[in-house]
């Protein structure tokens, strides 16, 4: 199936960058390419990428410029999605001003004009009324520093707003079994309405979905989620409900947890008044990559039963920390 996006062909799962350097050592660089590699190799090209995936020295895009340095034929492969305008501290700047020290950071980070497809304010600054940061990002389009405008974290409400300073490429959310609030809260109604691709981040849950986070203690000490709420001990156990249940149909299916959630949010795209919705897995690993691009196909029977699952196990706790879920958009005029 596939889509068509700013004239660019993209397959139905996508892939989020964001694990190849967020922790500096970890990853060598000769494996995160060969995760890039296979990620275009079973067609998983819509990319997402962030300014701040890291160091100034290391993230999505100095990641990019060495591998199309080494595979400068794969640059057209490739449709690009970029985080950006954040400041120090982890503070939105989505002024005139930070918007063009942002998108011109990043533009030469990757190694010019022409790479950065879609750039988003990765949340909303609750200080610069959103005409003002969609109206300086226009500037960079119009400019050809980036190729078009996306969204991050927003509300309906947001983003018909902004639609109407210019032409909104994709709303970037996120959307699991463990997330459902974008399907109804007038999100995905408005992304719809106005034809605008949803790009789904979180689709496993951070980990959890995929069945092989069992306790607490399997996260990596220096992991951000030890900070998230619902990864919590007094809540793990109570959490990890709903992935059993996952576990178990996906072993009916004969197929992994990871590739069944992937699969429900496949199949939100079958539903009636739903937009284009692409999930972006990630993965530190190729074979991991080549797992999460395999598209599960859940019968109605089975949809129902994990919508069940969704509703009747929801996580206990929040999604980020207290200072992330002050950063999420919440307007509603």
């Amino acid at each position: 199936m596939g889509h068509t996006i700013q004239g660019k062909q993209v397959g139905n799962i996508g892939y989020g960058l964001m694990g190849l350097t967020l922790l500096a050592g970890r990853i060598s660089e000769e494996q995160a390419f060969s995760c890039i590699k296979a990620a275009l190799e079973v067609g998983c090209n819509y990319f997402n990428g962030g300014e701040f995936y890291g160091s100034p020295d290391h993230n999505s895009l100095t990641l990019l410029n060495k591998y199309f340095a080494k595979y400068p034929e794969d640059k057209d492969k490739i449709l690009l999605n970029v985080k950006g305008c954040i400041a120090p501290g982890l503070r939105p700047d989505g002024s005139p001003a930070g918007v063009q020290t942002s998108v011109g950071n990043c533009v030469r980070l990757i190694g010019g004009k022409g790479l950065i497809h879609q750039f988003e304010p990765a949340r909303k600054d609750p200080n610069v009324d959103i005409e003002t940061t969609i109206t300086a990002l226009k500037e960079q389009v119009e400019a050809g520093n980036i190729g078009g405008i996306a969204l991050s974290e927003v509300s309906a409400a947001t983003i018909r707003r902004a639609a109407k300073v210019a032409r909104i490429e994709a709303v970037e959310v996120e959307i699991s079994l463990w997330c459902t609030e974008p399907l109804e809260n007038g999100i995905a109604q408005v992304c719809a309405e106005l034809n605008i691709p949803i790009i789904a981040y979180g689709t496993l849950g951070r980990g959890m979905l995929t069945g092989e986070i069992k306790s607490f203690d399997d996260i990596p000490e220096d992991d951000y989620r030890r900070m998230v709420p619902r990864f919590q001990p007094d809540v793990f156990e109570t959490n990890l409900r709903l992935v059993r249940e996952v576990e178990r149909l996906a072993a009916r299916k004969g197929v992994t947890p990871g590739q069944t959630a992937i699969g429900w949010v496949l199949a939100l795209n079958r539903r009636s008044g739903m937009p284009r919705i692409i999930p972006i897995p990630g993965a530190s690993r190729p074979e991991r990559v080549r797992e999460n691009a395999v598209e599960v196909e859940l019968s109605d029977e089975e949809l129902d039963e994990l919508d069940r699952i969704s509703k009747e196990l929801a996580p206990v706790g929040n999604r980020y920390p207290d200072h992330g879920m002050a950063l999420l958009d919440n307007s509603t005029e």
